[in-house]
């Protein structure tokens, strides 16, 4: 394995803890296709992730307390 920068690592890991604990709105979980995560993590890895297009943190990302994850994430 190669080396990986800790900002790339940073990202990565938090992505893949957002896809963990992803939840629905009011659909079932397995038939769901929307899925959100709560956004407890690194403001500045979020909008990097956001950027990317792998999450949407909404029009006001400062008063939203959820993200949704996209088709890419």
């Amino acid at each position: 394995m190669g080396n990986i920068k800790a900002e790339e690592a940073m990202k990565e890991l938090t992505l893949m803890l957002l896809y963990l604990s992803r939840f629905t709105q009011g659909e079932k979980f397995h038939e769901a296709t929307d899925f959100y995560a709560w956004k407890g993590y690194d403001f500045d890895i979020l909008n990097e992730l956001d950027d990317a297009d792998y999450i949407r943190q909404g029009n006001h990302p400062s008063r939203s307390k959820s993200v949704y994850i996209t088709e890419s994430g």
